[in-house]
């Protein structure tokens, strides 16, 4: 099978997260059985010279970025040249699998491979729901409402996530839509964690992620365990000043340590190493980091309105907490309580344990995959076949 994945943004410092390393990881497991798969993306922040063509082994077709409305960051770059391609390379393809999001990329590129016939598959990754902004809303009755209504297939991560992106094609129903995961690789499970905790952070440095309540968490934590350190991990996308003058004002700058972005071995050694990963985001709808962290044993503490939450607290893989989305709320002391009892030995043991069987049993990313293709295979049943063509070609 020929499948083509697009995304909208590859940076060397994993800057754009989750979207990015789902598609290269269903990119990677679909060539691993064999099927014929590429990543179409944009490429930023390379410096000068060509852009790669593979990405952690998975052939990838990388186009600059134009930064063409700064003000909307991510959603406000595009490609000329990468779009010219779309309706090509979307009749070359078996299948077109879009992560889609409300851009100048994934949106225009589902558009065009579904007017050229292919079938299309959307994932959202919980990033297309109600919002009360114009430029959104706008962009919404432009294109993201038909896009929804018109693809052979809309894949969801959780429940709310499938209602709120059928509301968003409302009053039209949504395309036909599966549940898919999100999967990694099988992971020995780390050693027990000997001296004084270790609690990581692990994600962009920016506003949505809340690090400011990863650091209000310090306080009463440093208050047991005099010798913590914590661990901020990820590049800075506008909160890091704010993030460090905050633990300046709280006294404890000195047990917060800030490595900047990581590429994925130096993330994964920083997993095995803590004692937990703490993720103060109220909002994402299945965390990579989460994931990758129960795979080798490490137990996490999650806003338990967060999409892996049912599944860490169903098995004690860590601790959930109540917080407030609240801009202003301090969901700090709340995260400290749930730290400092995941923290106790006992409860430690229990909760590594119980993480690393989590993601043995039920996201494992070959497992995924193979959900993945069930899906392909129903938006096929009805396709013509076509002639073998190698996709994108430039």
């Amino acid at each position: 099978m020929k499948v083509l994945h697009v995304v909208t943004l590859h940076t060397p410092t994993h800057a754009f997260g989750g979207p990015t390393r789902v598609a290269l990881s269903l990119t990677r497991g679909l060539r691993e059985r064999g099927h014929q798969a590429v990543l179409a993306a944009l490429g930023d922040e390379f410096g000068p010279g060509p852009l790669p063509r593979t990405v952690d082994g998975v052939p990838v077709r990388l186009f600059p970025a134009r930064h063409v409305l700064p003000r909307f960051e991510v959603s406000g770059i595009t490609s000329p040249a990468l779009l010219a391609r779309a309706r090509r390379w979307a009749r070359a393809a078996d299948i077109v699998h879009v992560h889609l999001m409300r851009d100048l990329i994934t949106l225009p590129f589902a558009l065009l491979a579904m007017s050229a016939g292919t079938p299309v598959v959307l994932q959202t990754h919980g990033m297309v729901d109600p919002t009360d902004k114009r430029v959104a809303r706008l962009v919404d009755v432009l294109g993201t409402r038909r896009a929804l209504r018109r693809a052979d297939a809309v894949l969801y991560l959780t429940e709310r996530e499938r209602r709120e992106t059928a509301a968003v094609a409302a009053p039209a129903p949504l395309a036909p839509a599966w549940r898919l995961v999100n999967g990694v690789p099988p992971q020995d499970r780390s050693g027990a964690r000997t001296g004084p905790p270790v609690v990581l952070y692990l994600a962009r440095v920016q506003a949505g992620k809340r690090p400011e309540d990863f650091v209000r968490a310090m306080p009463a934590v440093l208050a047991r365990h005099p010798g913590a350190r914590f661990v901020m991990a990820g590049p800075d996308t506008g909160a890091l000043a704010g993030t460090l003058a905050l633990a300046e004002s709280l006294g404890v700058r000195g047990s917060l340590d800030y490595l900047g972005p990581l590429d994925p071995p130096q993330a994964m050694a920083q997993l095995r190493r803590a004692h937990a990963l703490m993720v103060p985001s109220v909002q994402d709808a299945f965390s990579m980091a989460v994931l990758e962290a129960m795979s080798v044993g490490t137990p996490v503490v999650v806003a338990r309105t967060t999409g892996l939450a049912p599944d860490v607290a169903r098995v004690g893989a860590g601790r959930t907490v109540d917080v407030s989305d609240a801009p202003d709320a301090d969901n700090g002391p709340a995260f400290a309580r749930a730290l400092l009892g995941l923290l106790e030995p006992a409860a430690h043991q229990a909760a590594a344990e119980a993480a690393w069987r989590l993601v043995r049993d039920r996201f494992t990313i070959d497992a995924v995959v193979g959900d993945l293709l069930d899906v392909y295979r129903r938006v096929r049943a009805d396709a013509p076949s076509r002639a073998f063509r190698p996709i994108c070609q430039r």
